[in-house]
């Protein structure tokens, strides 16, 4: 007799003692059947609770039996209560379990299959059915007998209980007469997949098929002489479901998908249309809505051609095709789970298992009710998303792929006009084909649906346990909990209005290695060789002005404002951390005049835009840093000044009484020298703040217009939009810069910065020709600073050119600064991205939220 065991769940063994229950399972376990762990036994966890199997009270005068009795009975419920718990637990993480006791009552077994459907896990009886007579031999061979008194008990209650067992409720049962006979094998979890050569998961069809063979040529799949789509590498396409209904060839669609299923090609998963259609296909009484009448008509034009008895071959052959789409699937690479797939979401508890309430949920989502319109008001499940797996679903269409608490929507509408999307994995990454037109003739589009909620405030939820954040420039960037939490803060209540936050800068790295040089911390040697060791070769020094870094978001008029963030102002002006760079009164002031002199010189008119988004440096530097400068630098300059001037005059009185002092004032005479030289390069990046004409604003990126961002121009256009703009505004002001395309042109660059640098200016930027550069693939630095050696005494102090200062800050670890970096650079960029594609403000503020996030991150601030 073959018994085939669950890969997961309960085997509930059934029977009176000694009927062969212990002794299977101590064969399946020897013969590597089974692990010693899946199964739970009454009378091991009787000795674990009470240190007793069995307490024998026959023979003893009624007192004492009545006390070992009460005895035994409360083992039982302690060891019952400790087994449930193991029982369940094992369920709850998928596992076997398989449960030795007698179970011959009907309450004791309805525990169990409560239990099993509680957690979504089948339920299989074994049932023992041996003799009383072999039952009671046994038992006098035993170390510890029951007795035969307690042996017949049990099976007289196991002999009217019995033809109850196969209607309660249990998946399967099986009966055994003899153990010896028993063989047993594992059923593997049909859900569960081996990743195997890659796939490629393509989100909800409905019907577009001339989309699909699109998308698949795109992916690299050919049609071969069978008329099957397969892959050089031999890579599966997976379907999240929904493959019909609403579009325009959903017969074509399904057929397909049947035949590439059936070969091994392709895997495709239930979804709420599927599940409808699979009924209507089985005869069942459904009412064909929101699409599905297309099939219906589509079936009755094939019947017309083809016949009705094809007809009905086809229809069979798809509703077994269709019923039989499990919930979900679980990819696993190399063995490990890592990836879930499922039509409209999934809840962790769920993954890996199957059940009808597990089918429903993955259908149709986490749906609360319905609204006016008798539409599903779906929950948002992805916010109690918790473990590492990440789930690719669809079902609620969005213009571009979701990615939200490790989970991405690929549904992007393709039957309403929107794209057809591929998620390729392991490589991570979108493949998409823009549908011909919308199909579905829905007055209630959910594309248009999804721009008319487009400034709905964010949902926290999803953003206040870390989150990731999946970007076109560096692919997956993770926000983690522990740096949300202070943004989140800062974002309720110091930042700009989150509507028009909508860019953080990142932050810039220095050279990546210190410099070569004996007398530099940097120098524009080692990054001009990051770049060219990166395959650069053409790159612009800019001149890095001493200022604050400033966001400047210029609307055309406030018409123009209202309808592309929901305010109705002149744009904002705010600081790299989202604050009001001004107060209000001067920011509406400067807002007003730029507003006048870009429309005297029709900027917007000209470049066909309602805004424009800057990227600056405004000065003087004390506009914002004041404090600092009167806390930390004036302080500490005057007070070493006038410290070490004393100490000097000291030493030269001393000086004619002890010519040992000559090397200790010789010291404090550079020292005082480094003391007055801080003093001076401080002093100046300040002036004198009279008013608005004391304000100078250098803009050095055009990040944006309305429908089009400029990461794909070269720095030198960046520039020359940077002249334009200074002629245009008494406020703005032209960037020095310099193209290095070679030696010579290296040459002059790094004398360029030995000359402004010795005159006491801060420094150089050092940019790829690009404003995007990658290197296999991978980002580059967007900007390399390179501070001069007499500015770098206001970060690393007044005597850090001191030979031993400056060896130990040569050690210095920029790596972090970089990866931050970096990091800030794809949020920024995705940030800006979406807003001009005219996503979500909360698709947006997840990029923004993100930057301000990693800001958080500890890094050494004078880097």
């Amino acid at each position: 007799m073959r018994i085939g065991l669950p890969h997961a769940g309960v085997v509930l063994l059934i029977g009176p003692s000694n009927s062969g229950k212990s002794t299977l399972v101590r064969r399946l376990i020897a013969e590597g059947q089974i692990l010693a762990s899946e199964v739970v036994s009454s009378d091991d966890f009787r000795v674990l609770v009470g240190d007793k199997e069995f307490i024998d009270w026959r023979d003893r005068p009624q007192d004492e039996a009545a006390g070992l009795m009460d005895e035994y009975q409360e083992i039982s419920a302690e060891a019952f209560e400790m087994m449930d718990r193991v029982i369940e637990a094992r369920l709850r993480l998928s596992k076997l379990v398989l449960v030795d006791a007698t179970h011959l009552r009907s309450d004791d077994r309805k525990r169990y299959i409560a239990l099993a459907k509680k957690n979504h896990m089948p339920i299989q009886a074994i049932v023992f059915d041996v003799s009383e007579r072999t039952l009671t031999d046994r038992d006098e061979n035993r170390d510890n007998p029951r007795g035969k008194r307690r042996i017949k008990q049990q099976f007289q209650v196991f002999r009217n209980e019995k033809r109850f067992i196969k209607k309660e409720g249990f998946a399967s049962v099986h009966t055994v007469k003899d153990t010896e006979e028993v063989e047993v094998f594992r059923h593997v979890n049909p859900i569960v997949i081996d990743l195997d050569n890659g796939i490629d998961i393509i989100g909800d069809v409905h019907g577009c098929f001339d989309e699909l063979i699109q998308l698949l040529v795109k992916l690299g799949y050919a049609e071969n002489e069978g008329g099957l789509y397969e892959h050089p590498e031999g890579r599966k396409f997976v379907s999240v479901g929904d493959v019909m209904s609403r579009g325009p060839a959903s017969l074509q669609t399904m057929r397909f998908f049947l035949k590439h299923v059936e070969s091994g090609r392709a895997l495709m998963i239930d979804s709420n249309h599927g599940w409808k259609i699979a009924r209507w296909l089985d005869g069942r009484q459904v009412v064909l809505s929101h699409g599905d009448e297309k099939v219906e008509e589509e079936f009755r034009v094939f019947e017309e051609q083809e016949g009705t008895e094809r007809a009905n071959e086809l229809k069979r052959q798809l509703k077994d095709f269709l019923l039989a789409a499990p919930s979900h699937y679980v990819f696993k690479k190399n063995g490990v789970p890592t990836l879930v797939c499922a039509h409209a979401g999934i809840r962790d508890e769920f993954i890996g298992k199957e059940s009808g309430a597990i089918s429903d949920f993955c259908r149709y989502g986490d749906t609360g009710g319905f609204d006016e319109n008798g539409k599903p008001v779906r929950n948002d499940w992805t916010v109690g998303h918790q473990n590492r797996l990440l789930i690719v679903w669809g079902h609620d269409p969005k213009p571009k792929p979701l990615l939200i608490n490790n989970t991405i929507n690929i549904d992007q509408g393709a039957v309403f006009g929107g794209e057809l999307t591929a998620y390729r994995y392991p490589e991570r990454d979108f493949v998409s084909v823009k549908a011909k037109a919308d199909y579905s003739g829905a007055a209630d589009n959910p594309l248009m649906e999804w721009e008319k909620n487009r400034l709905n405030p964010p949902n926290i939820g999803k953003f206040i346990n870390g989150y990731s954040v999946l970007t076109d420039f560096a692919g997956e960037v993770r926000i983690p909990q522990e740096l949300v939490k202070p943004a989140i803060d800062a974002v309720s209540h110091y930042t700009v209005p989150i509507e028009q936050l909508i860019y953080i800068p990142p932050t810039m790295s220095p050279t990546p290695k210190p410099s070569a040089l004996p007398d530099y911390l940097e120098h524009p040697k080692e990054a001009i060789d990051y770049y060219r060791s990166n395959g650069v070769h053409t790159m612009i020094a800019e001149k890095k002005h001493m200022g604050s870094r400033g966001i400047l978001f210029l609307f055309k008029d406030r018409e123009s404002s209202l309808k592309h963030t929901g305010i109705e102002s002149l744009g904002s002006i705010y600081t790299r951390t989202g604050k009001r760079f001004f107060d209000r009164e001067t920011e509406m002031r400067l807002l007003a005049e730029l507003n006048e002199e870009l429309t005297r010189i029709k900027y917007f008119d000209e470049h066909q835009t309602d805004y424009v988004l800057l990227d600056a440096e405004i000065m003087p530097w004390n506009l914002k840093a004041k404090e600092l400068i009167s806390n930390q630098y004036a302080h500490v300059a005057e007070n070493a000044v006038l410290d070490r001037t004393l100490l000097k005059e000291k030493l030269t009185a001393a000086l004619p009484m002890n010519g040992d002092l000559q090397a200790w004032l010789d010291e404090y005479d550079s020292k005082l020298e480094n003391a007055n030289d801080f003093l001076q390069v401080f002093q100046k990046y300040c002036w004198d703040i009279e008013g608005d004409n004391s304000i100078q604003i250098a803009p050095f990126h055009i990040l944006a217009h309305s429908g089009r961002t400029f990461f794909d121009r070269p720095h030198t256009w960046h520039m020359e939009m940077n002249r334009k703009l200074a002629d245009a505004s008494r406020l703005f002001v032209e960037t020095e810069y310099k193209v290095i395309t070679d030696e010579a042109s290296e040459a002059e660059v790094i004398d360029w910065w030995k000359s402004i640098t010795k005159d006491g200016h801060e420094g150089i930027i050092i940019k790829p020709e690009y404003y995007i550069a990658r290197a296999k693939g991978k980002l580059l630095q967007p900007a390399i600073k390179v501070r001069g050696q007499r500015y770098l005494r206001i970060i690393y102090g007044m005597d850090y050119l001191e030979p031993k200062n400056l060896e130990r800050l040569k050690n210095r670890n920029t790596g972090k600064k970089q990866k931050l970096a970096l990091r800030e650079f794809a949020l920024g960029l995705e940030g800006i991205a979406r807003f001009v594609n005219g996503e979500t403000i909360e698709r947006v503020h997840e990029c923004t939220l993100g930057a301000l996030a990693m800001e958080s991150d500890p890094v050494d601030p004078r880097l």
